[in-house]
């Protein structure tokens, strides 16, 4: 048969044989790339109405009691509906004058399930305050405490209204951390910080006995240091760490230490060191110098995992707010991850290990909200975000938690799980028209697939290297033929530039038409069915409406 220089003979059996085992071998996919599918995170509504939230904690069951800032706790169901009573309201004795007092931390002890114990710091008292942690007392409602059961564990005069810090945890170990501020105005100006006999600036760590006191754990750094210097001390360094926390899983430390006027940073701290981390302020803004007046040498602080530029430097933040590392099990892709926020930004960023010693810091969701007051978690793991400026409850969320599409061949076809939509590529490139679950290769390379998804989430898959012989047919510069061999279909794809209508037919090779169809003015690409086709080598001839041959070409079947 004449055209491009081809002929057309009877397959050989002997010939025919070698090459099947030949092609065979040859066609076998490979997934050799792993997909890297950017996590974003998306706030869903949990409650409204709680005017000046800024802490949130759970008791060891469902519900999330969270803390306002005039002094109330309200309870908040796993049905998010907020109970009218308050859990606590101790508005008569707490001190929110001024915008950084307040009620400002809560806590429940370990064994809350059998002692009814829980812990609040507020500033108390009156002008600038007195920084205050009582235990409360569950009632016989579990949904109301008693008011009047108040026990003052720890007090401590403010000398300014500001960086009262607030926030206050249970470790893994079972002792209660404390986050106190530097005493306020701007720069330490009492040196407080870097002042071992003085709690303001550092991280204390007690142990609440039953009774009206404290103890001191025998591990703290300075627990028999003597003098002057606070047993109580267990970090030191700190401007004011409004909101730290713990991983529930590893025992690491995370703060959030908001800055002065240039940087914001985030702290971290291994779990099972008691050496006494310093982190650095005032002798450092983040990694910053800031007075190094009497300051020791670099190596004697702890510098932070990382910053944010402060909005007097140029940058969006202005109070870092320290979040939790997310442990729960309903998004997967955020296992791991440190989720933190800032009041101003309303930014959520991660940060999670980079297999090197060192952190990958990513900007998961850009909220466009100010006010995020703090991050905390629910009985199971799940993260949720205060608002104090609006008074909203939004629970954290993997805005595309569907798994990515996943890609298979058969060595002749490329097959995607199901999306809304489909975009192939090939070697990286889209592949114009193809847009459907399925795919016949045109050529050997590296192949994936993007799938849309409800939300507005795209996906990719794996790539897989699809490996072909004789993958592609080039005909005459206009018709492409593929696969070669076909298996249950074959494609032809023609350019833009030659697109009248046409006859396209196959004929055996004993000369008997097996097919005849048509292939349409405008379209650039034809899928001919094969399947009922035995094996073998067919002639493909492309006629004009007027008769005249436009292709021929062998094609292969091989099923």
């Amino acid at each position: 048969m004449e055209g491009l220089g081809l002929t057309l003979r009877p397959a050989q059996p002997q010939h025919y044989s070698m090459k099947r085992s030949l092609i065979v071998a040859a066609l076998f996919p490979v997934l050799c790339i792993q997909a890297q599918n950017p996590v974003q995170l998306k706030l869903n509504n949990w409650a409204t109405g709680l005017t000046e939230a800024v802490d949130l904690a759970h008791c060891g069951d469902s519900r999330l009691f969270v803390v306002q800032q005039p002094g109330i706790i309200r309870v908040v169901t796993d049905s998010m509906v907020v109970l009218p009573a308050p859990f606590l309201n101790i508005t008569s004795i707490v001190n929110d004058v001024n915008n950084e007092q307040g009620l400002l931390g809560l806590a429940f002890d370990p064994d809350y399930a059998n002692n009814g114990f829980f812990y609040v710091h507020y500033t108390g008292g009156t002008g600038n305050g007195i920084s205050t942690v009582s235990r409360f007392t569950v009632s016989a409602d579990s949904n109301v405490a008693d008011v009047n059961s108040e026990v003052i564990l720890y007090t401590w005069p403010q000398p300014f209204s500001n960086h009262n810090g607030g926030d206050l945890e249970f470790g893994p170990d079972g002792h209660l951390y404390i986050g106190l501020g530097d005493g306020g105005s701007a720069g330490d100006p009492q040196g407080n910080a870097q002042d071992p006999t003085d709690p303001l600036g550092n991280l204390l760590r007690i142990h609440p006995e039953v009774d009206s006191t404290y103890s001191i754990p025998s591990d703290n750094p300075w627990a028999n240091a003597g003098g002057d210097t606070l047993p109580e001390i267990w970090a030191s360094g700190l401007r004011n760490p409004f909101r730290f926390g713990f991983d529930r899983l590893t025992g690491d430390l995370w703060i959030g230490d908001v800055g002065q006027n240039a940087w914001e940073e985030v702290d971290h701290w291994p779990a099972g060191s008691t050496t006494m981390p310093n982190f650095g302020w005032r002798c450092y803004e983040g990694n910053a110098t800031y007075n190094t007046s009497g300051c020791q040498g670099a190596a004697n602080y702890v510098f932070p995992v990382t910053v944010h530029s402060n909005v007097a430097n140029g940058g969006t933040w202005c109070s870092s707010i320290g979040g939790r590392v997310y442990r729960g099990t309903e998004f997967p892709r955020l296992v791991g991850r440190y989720i933190y926020t800032d009041y101003c930004a309303g930014e959520f960023w991660s940060l999670r290990p980079d297999g090197l010693g060192g952190w990958v810091d990513e900007n998961l969701l850009s909220s466009g909200a100010q006010g995020y007051a703090a991050i905390c978690e629910g009985f199971d793991g799940s993260l949720y975000a205060c608002n104090q400026a609006n008074g909203q409850i939004r629970k954290i969320v993997d805005k595309c938690p569907m798994p990515p599409p996943s890609v298979t061949s058969d060595g002749f076809e490329l097959s995607s799980t199901t999306a809304l939509s489909y975009q192939w590529y090939w070697n990286g490139a889209a592949v114009p028209g193809a847009t459907g679950q399925t795919y016949v290769p045109a050529d050997a390379g590296d192949y994936y697939v993007i799938g849309q998804f409800t939300g507005g989430c795209s996906l990719i898959s794996d790539t897989l290297n699809f490996i072909a012989t004789g993958l592609a047919q080039q005909a005459g510069g206009q018709v492409r033929v593929f696969p070669q061999p076909a298996k249950d279909q074959v494609v032809l794809q023609r350019s833009t530039d030659s697109q009248e209508a046409g006859i396209v037919r196959l004929v055996d090779e004993l000369g008997r038409e097996v097919v005849n169809t048509r292939w349409s003015a405008g379209s650039t690409q034809l899928v001919v069915n094969v399947e009922h086709l035995p094996n073998g080598t067919y002639a493909l001839v492309i006629e004009n409406a007027t008769g005249i041959v436009l292709h021929r070409s062998p094609v292969m079947v091989l099923h």
